[in-house]
């Protein structure tokens, strides 16, 4: 096969197999490339050219044109299929809503003495449902109303990865799985059922709302939904789920991870802001503008280490531990001011994942005495 990024040639039991590779906007998982295993081009090329999707040309087009047009949102095996609702779902996302659940349950557990280690699977499963599907609603959406591009972070409509039928059907199934956890939360846990459903339909909601129905996310206000839902709301909800009653103090906990959260969003929207203008859309980085932004994702970035560092002062010396990412955030801040902000959004989301665990460990290592409020 000639090194070419945009063709190749396979050969497999005597026939000649021809692929195409398709440039993304986020590499698909190698794994995930059944490709891999059956065809030497689509192999080579991958490894070379990590940010292409390798789709098998149709019998009837071997020139390559036209792909997609055949069966949109169809491409190849079940597997390669598998890829796209992965990719769909923008798991590097994920945790924005597993790190508040396993808080809330570790503050539970220190409260307490005592954790369900099935109520906190079932949560997490929950959580993760609903998040997931709210991806799925923004991708919808920002297709429907023409701000996703060739030139979108989020391709899977754009590129015809899924049909919108498709994304719609993920979505309701999402939902669905959603609620069949809270169902068996509702049998697991010792909480009030109207104090649960307020909890959850009101995460369930907020979801939604963000790009679908208001559209919060279009009026400037997805920044205030987003700290609410991925701090004190998850937070509260895996707490409550645990214990069976709200403890308020839980909030202050919420703090650290809602922020840092938001500095997800909020660089996005950032690096988007010239893109989300043309669209007719609002959001805080449009308002405040470029240079206000980036000093904005510096203090979102910033300000819970600094509450890291008095709480490790203060309380437990076991809450320096999420200290031990500082250097990673100084050269996102550095990186987001100076140099493309392409893949910060993802960089931050990692930041986030290690943040959140550390800050969990330091609660599960710290006694529950030397915790401020929980025992209170």
């Amino acid at each position: 096969m000639r090194d070419n990024p945009c063709a190749g040639v396979a050969v497999r039991e005597g026939k000649e197999e021809r692929w195409w590779f398709r440039r993304l906007a986020q590499p698909l998982p190698h794994y995930l490339l059944p490709s891999l295993s059956t065809s030497p081009a689509a192999s080579r090329a991958v490894c070379c050219y990590p940010w292409l999707l390798c789709i098998k040309a149709s019998h009837r087009d071997m020139s390559g044109n036209g792909l997609g047009r055949k069966e949109k949102g169809s491409y190849g095996s079940p597997l390669m299929k598998l890829s796209a609702y992965v990719l769909a779902l923008r798991p590097w996302s994920f945790s924005a809503s597993l790190m508040p659940v396993l808080l809330g349950s570790t503050l539970a557990s220190k409260a307490t003495g005592d954790i369900s280690f099935v109520a906190l699977f079932t949560t997490a499963l929950t959580a993760l449902s609903v998040h997931a599907a709210g991806n799925v609603v923004n991708t919808y959406f920002d297709y429907v109303k023409g701000i996703d591009s060739k030139k979108s972070d989020d391709r899977t409509l754009v590129d015809q990865l899924l049909s919108k039928d498709e994304i719609v059907t993920l979505g309701v199934i999402l939902y669905s799985a959603g609620c069949v956890g809270f169902v068996i939360l509702t049998m697991v846990t010792p909480a009030r059922l109207e104090h649960l459903a307020l909890a959850y339909f009101g995460g369930l909601s907020s979801s939604f709302l963000y790009t679908g129905g208001v559209g919060f996310k279009y009026i400037a206000l997805g920044d205030v939904l987003i700290l609410i839902q991925f701090g004190p709301m998850t937070v509260l909800f895996s707490y409550m789920v645990q214990v069976g009653h709200v403890h308020w103090a839980t909030i202050l906990y919420a703090v650290p991870l809602a922020l840092n959260t938001e500095a997800i969003l909020h660089s996005n929207n950032t690096r988007d802001l010239e893109s989300d203008r043309r669209a007719g859309i609002v959001t805080l980085a449009i308002l405040i503008g470029s240079t206000a932004s980036e000093l904005l994702y510096a203090v979102f970035l910033f300000t819970p280490y600094t509450m890291f560092a008095v709480w490790g002062i203060k309380y437990s010396v076991m809450l320096f531990l999420p200290l031990i990412t500082i250097p990673e955030a100084f050269r996102l801040e550095r990186h987001f001011r100076t140099g493309s902000k392409a893949t910060i959004p993802q960089r931050t989301a990692k930041l986030n994942a290690y943040l959140g665990f550390l800050y969990v460990l330091a609660c599960a290592l710290s006694d529950p005495a030397k915790l401020p409020y929980i025992l209170g």
